[in-house]
């Protein structure tokens, strides 16, 4: 794609997961996310958003394995077009989350999206990296089951109806889904953020400064970030057994929508 394709793209994307999370006020809600019908609407969206990108990751990698040895300089349209259609998401996002969250709440995610937002930037406006963007997209493959889980928890379904408070008893839907969230947080979000800090360093001669800057301060913001999640689930789904309520959905935004990379 040209600059002004890709730039239609990306609104176009910003545009559509806008009026997505308009629809879905019009969507039955259950009736304990109703005095959070905002974040339902988000995290719905973000659900959407998972979903399509984790598995256009893994088909973009089926269909080109050679991009996995040039992570650099081996683009295709469909990774290209994958990596701008995200970049509209975050966009959405970030607006979404700055419009309706307080700083002190929103701070990691908003930290976050910029960070992959600056590196999404040179494979869409200059076709760079485009192969470490879309790696970075399976991070998207957890993020499904993190929404998933904060839509539980939203929705009150985290304990067996009728448990007593003070001896919560989780729910088969959220047993299984702590644990795929928890084991896919480990390969895909702290695995693949391992992966390319490798590649990385494997290929920073090949790199400018300003690229090699980027890249190592975004990892390591976002990898610091997901080992932070990985203990606050930990700590609330595995190490504690209070109720849903004070741990599940307690900590940052970060920790409770498992917002992104």
């Amino acid at each position: 794609m040209d600059l002004k394709s890709t730039i239609l793209v990306v609104g176009g994307s910003a545009c559509s997961f806008k009026l997505l999370n308009t629809l879905i006020r019009f969507l039955p809600t259950p009736e304990s996310a109703r005095k959070k019908s905002w974040r339902w609407r988000n995290i719905s969206t973000s659900l959407a958003h998972s979903s399509l990108t984790g598995a256009w990751a893994v088909l973009c990698f089926y269909l080109q394995p050679h991009m996995l040895e040039d992570l650099m300089s081996s683009p295709s349209l469909l990774s290209h077009s994958l990596v701008a259609v995200s970049a509209g998401y975050f966009i959405q996002d970030f607006f979404d989350v700055a419009l309706n969250e307080s700083l002190k709440r929103s701070w990691e995610v908003l930290l976050h999206h910029s960070a992959v937002l600056s590196c999404f930037n040179l494979s869409v406006t200059f076709r760079l990296f485009v192969g470490f963007s879309v790696m970075s997209l399976l991070v998207e493959i957890n993020s499904v089951f993190l929404h998933v889980r904060q839509l539980l928890l939203l929705s009150g379904r985290r304990n067996v109806p009728g448990t007593d408070v003070k001896a919560p008893r989780p729910s088969v839907a959220y047993r299984v889904t702590s644990w795929l969230n928890l084991g896919t947080l480990l390969v895909f979000r702290v695995g693949t953020m391992a992966w390319m800090s490798r590649w990385l360093a494997a290929h920073s001669q090949r790199m400018s400064r300003y690229v090699l800057l980027l890249g190592t301060v975004s990892l390591s913001a976002i990898s610091t970030m997901n080992m932070v999640l990985f203990y606050r689930l930990l700590r609330a789904d595995i190490l504690t057994s209070s109720p849903g309520t004070s741990n599940g959905e307690a900590g940052s935004r970060f920790a409770l929508d498992g917002r992104r990379q």
